[in-house]
């Protein structure tokens, strides 16, 4: 099992070789899912060298998508997974003991984009829209943020699968929709190409974690002071990527590709708008879906959304005035 999650992910290992004098180095095996820059604090801390200053040494491997991290994370063949709410709650309500220990991106941060002839969310009405897939965090996202804009998703809509940002962005070009969901530096690209920025989602304050960190209870069993450490590195980088926006978007750039300057600045704002100082995994971002798939799960209505999350590590934080200092740097 693990050779063959090993086999099908893009494994990278970051070397950390700074004098550690203080710490033991335990190795940390991290997965995650998606190429953009809601993963900005786990590069920061690796770049930076804020888990090799926890005692970490990061085996950090990308996925192409959160269901097979979580697979391996349920195989033994990760510790921590770096991924959205639906990747807790559907393996949770599954049996598997998935747990968010802290949150990254803690709404949705993608914008609704349409053809130039739409100019208010109401002439989405009738419409075909496009998302990654049916049940990905893009499908929901858009789904979620039509109704906060008066529009039944059912009713008032088309919504068809098209793929990732390229894909979509295509399908709009092409007519195939008329309206998506999309990030930066997509957005500006949408832009050039003359479509509208009709929707900033963020500004509608939808509760659900679009990126946080899961590990999983067994582990935090085994391995509570690794978790923790794990969960002080990326605070860290959280606060590090505040006040050091040309690093952290140099970062971003070497991680993304992206070399644009204006399209760094702007994906640097539209992450960073949202990161949180004290990064609770709050259980709203998890009642969100919850709520959302209760009518067709007798499992989902029942649930407890407290058990999807564990707090404690942001609580001790806290409490030890981890995350005070910070601020003071």
């Amino acid at each position: 099992m693990r050779k063959f999650f090993l086999l099908t992910a893009l494994t990278t290992t970051i070397g950390l070789t700074q004098s550690l004098t203080s710490f033991a180095q335990e190795r940390v095996r991290v997965g995650w899912a998606a190429m953009t820059a809601s993963h900005a604090p786990l590069w920061v801390a690796q770049d930076k060298g804020f888990f090799a200053k926890q005692g970490l040494v990061i085996e950090s491997i990308f996925f192409g998508a959160g269901p097979p991290a979580m697979q391996a994370l349920v195989a033994g063949d990760l510790d921590i997974v770096v991924t959205s709410a639906p990747n807790v709650v559907n393996p949770r309500l599954g049996g598997v003991d998935a747990v968010m220990v802290m949150s990254i991106i803690p709404t949705f941060i993608d914008h609704i984009i349409s053809a130039p002839s739409i100019t208010n969310p109401e002439q989405l009405k009738g419409k075909i829209g496009s998302v990654n897939r049916f049940g990905s965090i893009s499908d929901m996202g858009l789904r979620l943020s039509l109704k906060r804009l008066g529009i039944d998703p059912e009713k008032d809509v088309r919504i068809v699968p098209a793929g990732g940002n390229p894909e979509r962005l295509a399908a709009i070009s092409k007519g195939i929709s008329q309206f998506t969901i999309m990030n930066e530096p997509f957005i500006k690209e949408a832009e050039r190409l003359g479509f509208r920025d009709l929707v900033n989602m963020a500004t509608l304050k939808i509760p659900l974690h679009g990126n946080g960190v899961v590990t999983r209870e067994a582990i935090i069993k085994t391995r509570r002071p690794v978790i923790a450490k794990f969960a002080r590195a990326i605070t860290e980088a959280i606060h590090y990527i505040k006040v050091d926006k040309e690093t952290t978007k140099a970062i971003i750039g070497k991680y993304t590709r992206l070399t644009d300057p204006e399209g760094l600045e702007r994906t640097y704002r539209n992450y960073t708008s949202v990161l949180m100082d004290v990064p609770y995994p709050d259980p709203a971002g998890i009642k969100t879906l919850l709520d959302d798939m209760a009518p067709k799960s007798p499992k989902a209505a029942a649930a407890d959304l407290k058990t999807f999350v564990d707090a404690s590590f942001i609580q001790e934080m806290e409490a030890s005035g981890f995350i005070k200092q910070l601020g003071k740097k």
